[in-house]
């Protein structure tokens, strides 16, 4: 396999060798090596990866070649889980079981710069589509179009700002990494336990040299199906008690805020038909319910294809190239929900509707139970059942072109520069159709399986004549990031005795990044489409029904055994949606959301000036690094407000100006001891989001809208590192580092409720049942209706108000076992445990219950750990890793519940098992997920016993299995 191309500041600091510190030459000649050599095994991967965290003066972890083409993960992301303190995030949007996006040492994916060859890049995928945040996804590439990657987990002047909890750069392959005719390619056939479908995978990487010329291809395929079912709450729990509390305080009825839970509801307890069994009133009316009791299950199917592309001029004093890569990466999810809604349900006296709509949907409880948890469930009469056929794209096509080059001017005087361009253009929709039964009688049993719990029915939930009332919501959100960027350095040596030397690196970069935001909704004109048997969606809803299917679309659901647990109901199907409907056609002929469409220019000017040494102290070498870097930043912000019920366009500038020092030491102790230290500032710039967004409405059936700040300032970072590193065999490490960020400015959600004509935003965008009446479309006179003439809405801007201090230890261990006798010297292990301590400064980021005491959320895993064993002797080889987190808060509001919800922990085991026959044909199989992990959060309660009963999102995703081969010639 070809070892990685450098990043451009990898290549500056190898070019500029005469003047890097201490033996720069040596050093520098060390790392060239290690870069050039051809990877041939996953141990001789991790020997190299080694070796350059030994010769690095800052805190930099690497993942080159082997280790990323050779493991079975589908995307980069997924291997850097391994680099201590590096945390995954999944895909959670689309449910493909892929990681996506990568958190260090704590901080969340928008404190994370991210750079392809050393050249700063953005791109966005599946649910995070419209986010408009700062985080780069790692799912949109291939990870056989890689060679390395490096992490760098401390500041240095001459990388790109922006990245608080890290550095992160991808390195793409060139012709001369491995000189000579290089190709290699993969084939292989994947499988989803849960889905069960087979689908394709492979790449093919050509590449050759002719003398001091050199040209390299590559492209990547991958096809993926996968399911998840389960059970979802859609936003909580809930008493019956606190549920009837009125919303909005008025003045004949005021109401504390934040007491009447996560949503309302009120138990109809007075019905003649109700019946508490050894129960109490008041145990019935304070147990919890969820907000929904809902089965919830998707498909996606996932394509991804990826080019990269090399050319290459190397002789001994010049190098240059241009490089490029191009992804596309698309999700097609059809996603199906079925249950009783328990949000909104109640009973007003005298009330005309029919059982189980309206103000006539008060659930009565017929025959329930509390469990130890407080959980009340049973059967419940009065209830009604709401299924949703939704069917969701994505799309994201990446475009990536650099030319760069390196000229020796002389032994001891380098110069190097580089132009790159970037777009990424990313689209996702979201169209559903929302069906009803009323008035049934339900039961609702989570006891005997928390994630596939009973929701059964007299009632045939397939047969499509029950339905009434079908609604449908057509959405479609676009995001354009385009960056520009030019960077130039000089590094000049200015002494070099080999025992020491001293040199220094000038340079400055230039860039432009444009990010576009529009929001569009077909829903109008959605429900003016034909019918085939006449009328339209609006006109004719006993005809939409006679184009409902009495199944659901993709078969029958897995049940964890529990015959409760609806594995079938009636659906609509994509082709009605999309083709019939014409629901995507119908979204990009509305017109913009001008509440939601931006475009923010964000340009920064940087410099940059370091010096790096190497001295010798009583036989010791000290290795320095020590700079400061200026960055000027301008926005120019264009997007609409609200005056008067017209949205008008708005042009906003701001710009803030930073001095970044950094100093980095590296000692050793002795030839195999090194003591490392780095102190800096650097900083993370505010979301775009946050920043640029006008009026966003992030739920409709939720009485909220998010409004952006044009003035928040960045969040400056002061950063301390120490670790003592043992090399005590080749290829061994034993390594323990502490870090601690001092982060001041940090964003905080203000959060107020206003009158609904203060958010200056028109009824429409809201369902009914964001103000507790139905979910359909809701007019003015509706909302008024609904809160007595007082509707209230809820309002969330960020400023900057908090700081933030994370402390933490990690820990790495890696060794080849060669010491054992055969054949069990072919083991080996490598390792990492990371414990992360937090202390937010203020109440924003605490969660303080109803008797006052405050609870300080954990919102980053105290602790995650990687361990990756390995097996290589002969032809044959073996790995499997295991990468855990530990759970995290989530939400800090109390709602008056007093339950705090959490991300529960998550273990991955994954593996591959190959044998070599040959240079030509490698047999193997990896498989993700083996133990078909259990993803899911919870809500608990401190003052109450808990045992992660109160789920949300709770889902099994399927182990993916794949059979292939691979070959080099």
């Amino acid at each position: 396999m070809l070892a990685a191309g450098p990043s451009h500041a990898q290549e500056e600091a190898r070019a500029a060798n005469p003047a890097q510190p201490a033996a720069a030459q040596d050093e520098a000649q060390e790392v060239s090596a290690a870069e050039e050599i051809v990877v041939t095994g996953f141990r001789s991967s991790l020997a190299q990866a080694v070796q350059l965290k030994r010769n690095e003066i800052a805190f930099r972890d690497s993942i080159v070649a082997e280790d990323i083409g050779k493991f079975p993960e589908a995307n980069v992301a997924d291997s850097m889980q391994r680099i201590p303190g590096v945390i995954l995030s999944r895909d959670g949007g689309s449910g493909t079981n892929e990681g996506q996006r990568v958190e260090i040492r704590g901080l969340g994916a928008d404190f994370v710069v991210t750079t392809l060859n050393g050249a700063p890049v953005r791109t966005t995928s599946a649910g995070s589509v419209g986010s408009s945040s700062r985080a780069f996804n790692y799912d949109v590439f291939p990870s056989e179009l890689f060679g390395r990657v490096d992490v760098y987990k401390s500041p240095l002047a001459h990388l790109e700002e922006g990245g608080i909890g890290g550095n992160v750069d991808l390195q793409t392959p060139r012709p001369f990494d491995s000189a000579g005719r290089v190709i290699r390619y993969t084939a292989q056939y994947n499988y989803n336990s849960q889905s069960k479908e087979w689908r394709p995978r492979g790449s093919l990487v050509l590449s050759d040299t002719w003398g001091n010329f050199g040209a390299l291809f590559g492209v990547a395929y991958a096809k993926t199906v996968n399911e998840r079912s389960g059970f979802q709450s859609t936003g909580g729990y809930n008493s019956s008690a606190l549920g009837r509390r009125p919303y909005y305080s008025t003045a004949a009825n005021p109401v504390p805020p934040n007491t009447s839970g996560p949503f309302q509801f009120e138990l109809n307890l007075n019905s003649p038909l109700a019946n508490f069994g050894n129960l109490t009133r008041s145990q019935v009316e304070n147990a919890l319910l969820p907000r929904f009791y809902r089965v919830y299950t998707s498909n996606t199917e996932r394509e991804r294809l990826g080019f990269v592309g090399s050319l290459q001029y190397k002789s001994s004093r010049f190098e240059a190239s241009f490089d490029g890569i191009y992804s596309k990466l698309t999700d097609q999810m059809d996603e199906f929900t079925f249950g009783v809604p328990v949000r909104s349900t109640r009973t007003a006296p005298g009330t005309t509707d029919l059982p189980g709509r309206g103000s006539n949907s008060g659930i009565i409880p017929l025959d329930v139970k509390i469990d130890q948890y407080n959980n009340l469930y049973g059967r419940f009469g009065n209830t009604s059942l709401l299924t949703e056929s939704f069917f969701r794209d994505f799309e994201t096509e990446f475009k990536y072109g650099v030319a760069r080059g390196v000229y020796t001017i002389s032994d001891s005087l380098i110069v190097s520069a580089q132009a790159a361009i970037s777009e990424s253009d990313a689209w996702q929709s979201g169209n559903r159709i929302v069906s009803n039964i009323y008035g049934v009688e339900t039961t609702y049993d989570p006891t005997v399986d928390v994630t596939y719990p009973t929701i059964s029915s007299p009632v045939d939930f397939t047969d499509t004549r029950l339905y009434r009332d079908p609604s449908l919501g057509f959405g479609l959100q676009r995001e354009i990031d385009e960056v520009k960027s030019v960077r130039g350095a000089i590094d000049w040596t200015v002494a070099d005795s080999g025992d020491s030397s001293i040199a220094f690196k000038l340079g400055g970069s230039y860039v432009s990044s444009t990010k576009e935001r529009t929001s569009q909704d077909g829903s109008a004109l959605g429900r003016a489409r034909a019918l085939p048997n006449g009328g339209t969606f609006a006109s004719n809803p006993t005809g939409v029904f006679q184009n409902m299917d009495p199944f659901l679309q993709y078969g029958t659901l897995a049940n964890g055994g529990n015959s409760g647990y609806p594995s079938n109901f009636a659906t609509f199907s994509r082709a009605f949606v999309m083709d019939t409907l014409a629901a995507n056609v119908s979204n990009r002929a509305a017109p913009r959301q001008l509440n939601a469409t931006y475009q923010a220019e964000e340009t920064v000017k940087s410099a940059f000036f370091e010096t790096s040494f190497k001295l010798p102290i009583a036989g010791h070498e000290l290795r320095g690094n020590a700079g400061i870097r200026y960055s000027d930043t301008r926005t120019d912000i264009d997007n609409y407000t609200n005056a008067g019920g017209t949205f008008s366009p708005t042009n906003r500038k701001g710009g803030y100006e930073n001095f970044l020092p950094s100093v980095s030491l590296a000692f050793d102790l002795t030839s195999k001891l090194v003591l490392r230290g780095a102190m800096g500032q650097t900083l993370t710039r505010a979301a775009l989001n946050d920043i640029a967004g006008s009026i966003v409405v992030p739920n409709a059936f939720n009485a909220a809208v998010t409004v952006g700040n044009p003035n928040l300032r960045p969040q400056i970072a002061t950063t301390y590192d120490a670790a003592l590193e043992w090399y005590f065999a080749p290829g061994g490490l034993l390594s323990v580092g502490v870090f601690k960020k001092d982060i001041v400015d940090r964003p905080t959600a203000v959060i107020e409720d206003i009158p609904f004509a203060q958010a200056g935003l028109d009824a429409s965008f809201f369902s009914c049942a964001a103000f507790g009446g139905p979910t359909t479309p809701c007019t003015l006179d509706q909302i008024n209706a609904l809160t007595n003439g007082n509707p209230l809405i809820r309002r969330t801007i960020v400023q900057n108000a908090e700081s933030l201090e994370l402390k933490g230890v990690e820990v790495a261990y890696q060794q080849n076992f060669t010491f054992l006798p055969e054949p069990f010297d072919g083991l080996g292990l490598t390792s990492s445990f990371t414990v992360i301590d937090q202390n937010q400064k203020g109440l924003d980021f605490n969660f303080v219950l109803t008797n006052g005491d405050v609870i300080q959320l954990q919102t980053v895993p105290d602790y995650t750990y990687s361990i990756t064993g390995f097996y290589e002797k002969g032809p044959f080889s073996l790995r499997g890793s295991y990468n855990y987190r530990a759970k995290t808060g989530g939400g800090q509001r109390n709602s008056g519940n007093n339950e705090i919800n959490y991300f529960a922990p998550q273990g991955y085991l994954d593996a591959t098992v190959s044998y070599k026959i040959n240079d030509l044909v490698e047999l193997r199989v990896d498989a993700l997920n083996i133990t078909n992990e259990n993803a899911f959060n919870y809500f608990e309660n401190p003052q109450q016993p808990n045992n992660r009963v109160h789920r949300d999102n709770s889902f099994f995703n399927g182990t993916t299995i794949a059979f292939g081969v691979r070959g080099r010639f």
